[in-house]
């Protein structure tokens, strides 16, 4: 038997010093209604809604038109707007801008939500982070499609991967968090972080879409090694930097159809593509669909009596 000494004694008085932290929880989660990501048509109009719970929506792309009881006003890329309980709210396109919006409806009680009560914010990376995480668990979790704007419960997928409802809590709670943080800076004078790589990369690649890019170019136009931006790129985004730009250029593809302005002869050349097959090929490697598929799928749920004023 090991004898017993003075040093497993100060061990052990050692070890009742400690205390705990008790934790809290600033702003929780208690239930999700619906998440959605919606691609509309120029041309959308949903009438409106009021319900007992929280809502929030945020454009992914273009400009949307929303009205809150009686205000009315329009809501631009990365800006998130926060419609409290029983509030009556309603959004439609511009009638010029086809654009793609993040939904998210939810239950919270916690006094900090306050906070979002009439207030419009704008978005950055890392919150944009977080939106794409919710959906991506949204995708995994749960068998209802996202893009079905009459969905009143969402349905647990048979295979959902552990723990993805809580994943999907703390990710909203975390969205919340930080926008609480910013502050209460306005959403139209907040500016970009000067020297974010990623985000300066991004907003390059914007520019040129109308452009046929190579890595070397994207590297001598921004001053940056192929390696570090290629690192950067699949860290952040979980691709390179030329899928990625071909991504954004399916996009935007996406959007001037849904737009209605258009045909697909004139996209493809107005993004650079150097014909209106190998715009078609690309789209379909892409999306799954080949233009003229994915123009008749969305008009087709656009113009569903029930989302019509």
């Amino acid at each position: 038997m090991e004898p017993i000494t003075n040093n497993s004694f100060e061990k052990n008085d050692a070890s009742e010093a400690y205390s705990f932290v008790p934790l809290s929880s600033s702003i929780r989660i208690d239930r999700i209604y619906t998440i959605h990501y919606f691609e509309y048509m120029n041309d959308f109009s949903f009438p409106g809604e009021r319900h007992d719970f929280w809502e929030f929506l945020c454009v992914d792309k273009g400009e949307a038109v929303v009205t809150a009881e009686e205000r009315r006003f329009a809501l631009e890329k990365d800006e998130i707007v926060f419609h409290q309980p029983n509030e009556f709210h309603a959004v439609e396109s511009n009638g010029e801008i086809a654009p793609n919006l993040v939904v998210v409806s939810f239950a919270c009680d916690s006094p900090a939500m306050d906070f979002f009560r009439s207030r419009t914010l704008r978005i950055g990376e890392p919150e944009r982070g977080l939106i794409a995480s919710i959906l991506a668990e949204a995708c995994r979790c749960f068998s209802t499609p996202l893009d079905d704007p009459y969905t009143k419960r969402m349905e647990l997928s048979a295979d959902a991967p552990f723990g993805s409802l809580q994943m999907i809590q703390l990710y909203l709670e975390q969205l919340l968090i930080r926008l609480i943080r910013q502050k209460e800076t306005p959403a139209r004078h907040r500016g970009r972080a000067d020297g974010d790589v990623y985000e300066r990369l991004l907003s390059y690649l914007e520019s040129h879409l109308t452009s046929q890019l190579s890595i070397e170019q994207i590297c001598r136009d921004n001053l940056i090694g192929r390696s570090q931006m290629q690192k950067l790129f699949r860290e952040r985004s979980g691709c390179g930097i030329i899928d990625y730009f071909s991504r954004m250029k399916i996009d935007a593809a996406k959007q001037l159809i849904r737009s209605q302005r258009l045909n697909f002869t004139q996209i493809a050349d107005e993004l650079g593509y150097t014909s209106v097959h190998y715009f078609s090929r690309q789209f379909k490697k892409v999306t799954g669909m080949t233009p003229s598929e994915y123009s008749v799928s969305i008009k087709r749920l656009s113009e569903e009596p029930r989302f019509r004023k």
